[in-house]
């Protein structure tokens, strides 16, 4: 019976990693991006480094600043949280989660105003990145990442 324990708790291990909704947790960044071209551009905040060629790419612009932010471990993938700035508010709430990502529904707030409702979905592959308003010279972007 001892000699048989390694090989149970190796088949235990097996079925309880195989079994559906149990995966190792995720964490998503969510931020609120100001793009904008401007004569002498800043370095790329440290968040966004990875995803810096894509953003210059699909928007145009040499500096990005991130004017709020948030981070959630993902257990479920039912979990919803906050990122805020002074004047905008990103809610995502996270409806379910696939082998491919997340399924999420956002709601963009300036203020207490609701600018923006929509589904989306988050590759945990590639960024998930929406043009927001114009934002004084600028753009806003909210950006989400599996990171």
């Amino acid at each position: 019976m001892v000699r048989s324990l390694p090989f149970v708790t190796a088949f235990i291990a097996l079925i309880i990693s195989a079994a559906p909704g149990l995966h190792a947790a995720e964490t998503v960044w969510s931020g609120l991006v100001i793009a904008e071209n401007v004569a002498q551009p800043e370095s790329i905040p440290p968040e966004l480094t990875r995803i810096e060629r894509i953003l210059k790419d699909l928007f145009g612009y040499n500096q990005f600043q991130v004017i709020g932010q948030s981070s959630k471990t993902l257990k479920t993938g039912q979990e919803d949280w906050l990122a805020t700035s002074k004047f905008f508010g990103l809610r995502v709430d996270a409806r379910g989660e696939s082998e491919a990502g997340y399924v999420l529904n956002l709601k963009l707030y300036k203020e207490k105003e609701l600018l923006l409702e929509t589904d989306a979905k988050l590759s945990k592959r590639s960024p998930l990145v929406i043009k927001g308003p114009q934002v004084g010279s600028g753009q806003l972007l909210l950006v989400l990442v599996v990171e």
